[in-house]
């Protein structure tokens, strides 16, 4: 029985939070390495001997205190972070024993503070300076909070109605629940940090009105829904973006089919696939034009997603819906081979002639990646592959205005915690602009 079952929710948290014994133990396993792998692994640099160290002596404020020092949403990055791939898996006793739970310590200590109603990061001294900041997700709050912790004051501007992005309506709720996400923005918001919602960049909300009122902006705009397939009949497919966000915030209106197909392999379709298997679905059948060894999602998703009873059809590409009376009946693929490597370095798929098959479905998602910002033409800022384009200091060409996380991500992989580095970094960045810009700033 999965854990979410026995709350009562076939979405709840995948692991249940850990006991005080159980963190207690865990943390005394620590080695509390000098120069520790674990700390140079994580992006956040976050000192994870002191952390753990400060719960196996009882002080979970310190503990808490410790990471949010170094990632203002520690709450969220124990829950999503690939800590397999990150911190766990640069743990000295990775090789010969099991690693340290890091991930789960230090949601253990963030969950407490939280859970005491303490707010341990403070706003500096006013420095009389102004910051707009667009986009509340990651790359955005942490911007923010970095900010406020300097003294500046700091109006964050969403298009949403709730604060969060991806945390809040498109991580799905078996890995964080939408209370973590909101409750580190109002976290954020107790700094002094303001949010205005239902503000668009470009509809609402206009550059110049924001280079006028503020003295520097950070652009945290994300990424948009999935592509376009371009192939017959994809009106009738559903955006795995659209599904994670129905699942926690409008469950009643989320129908699953009987038979689903999820096209993609990354982290976002196995989120798609977990929540058709645990939703109802009879059959899941993740689609892939290639083979497991390209597929992005984490090997440990991979493992979690086959245990979850999902099928996968490899070396497969859509090529057609296929419906009657506008109900979906199954999908058309191609079967195909693999060729030259493309520009992202994996092997191009090629269709093989007269290899078409048919998968049967009544639902059909794709998760396929998400569409670049288009808002960097439309603001005269230049972009990189289609990604906005920012120098060392996150800065785009547009002087006083700068960027970070998804929208900025052309190399290496997007993800929550490079999104909270980013906003941390330009947050730095601005104030040394605006302390060289104004003597007496601090």
């Amino acid at each position: 029985m999965h854990w979410g079952d026995a709350q009562g929710d076939p979405l709840g948290e995948l692991l249940p939070p850990l006991s005080d014994h159980d963190a207690g133990v865990e943390a005394n396993r620590c080695l509390y390495c000098f120069d520790a792998p674990c700390t140079h692994a994580c992006p956040n640099h976050i000192d994870i001997p002191k952390f753990i160290k400060k719960i196996a002596s009882g002080n979970l404020i310190g503990s808490a205190r410790t990471i949010l020092d170094s990632n203002l949403l520690g709450a969220t990055c124990a829950r999503v972070c690939p800590v397999q791939e990150l911190c766990e898996g640069a743990c000295v006793l990775g090789s010969d024993h099991n690693p340290i739970s890091i991930g789960r310590l230090q949601r253990y200590a963030t969950d407490f503070s939280a859970s005491e109603g303490i707010d341990l990061i403070q706003r500096g001294k006013a420095t009389g300076r102004r910051v707009a900041v667009v986009g509340a997700g990651a790359a955005g709050l942490s911007c923010a909070g970095e900010l406020a912790k300097l003294g500046h004051e700091v109006v964050v501007f969403d298009r949403r109605d709730l604060a969060g992005g991806l945390s809040t309506y498109g991580i799905i709720k078996l890995r964080e629940p939408i209370e973590i996400a909101l409750g580190e923005a109002d976290m954020i918001g107790r700094m002094g940090v303001r949010f205005e919602y239902d503000k668009e960049l470009g509809q609402n909300l206009t550059l110049p009105e924001l280079q006028s009122d503020f003295d520097a902006i950070f652009l945290a705009l994300g990424l948009g829904w999935s592509p376009s397939l371009g192939i017959p009949g994809e009106d009738l497919i559903e955006d795995g973006l659209v599904v994670i966000e129905r699942s926690k915030t409008d469950r009643g209106n989320l129908k699953i089919g009987r038979e689903v197909i999820v096209i993609g392999a990354g982290n976002t379709a196995v989120d798609c696939a977990t929540i058709a298997k645990r939703l109802g679905a009879e059959s899941v059948t993740m689609a892939y034009r290639r083979t497991d060894q390209e597929m992005t999602a984490y090997d440990h998703e991979y493992e979690f997603i086959k245990l979850e009873g999902v099928a996968f059809k490899f070396l497969a590409q859509p090529t057609r819906v296929v419906h009657e009376g506008g109900k979906v009946t199954g999908l058309e693929c191609v079967a195909v081979s693999l060729g030259e490597k493309d520009k992202s370095g994996r092997p191009m798929p090629v269709p093989i002639p007269d290899s078409d098959f048919i998968l049967p479905a009544d639902q059909i998602i794709k998760a396929i990646g998400q569409e670049k910002p288009a808002m960097g033409a439309k603001l005269g800022i230049l972009t990189n592959g289609g990604y906005l384009k920012v120098n060392d200091e996150f800065e785009t060409n547009v002087e006083g205005v700068f960027a970070g996380g998804d929208c900025i991500r052309i190399a290496g992989s997007a993800s929550t915690v490079m999104a909270v580095q980013d906003g941390k970094l330009a947050a730095r960045a601005m104030h040394r602009r605006m302390v060289a810009q104004k003597v007496g700033v601090s």
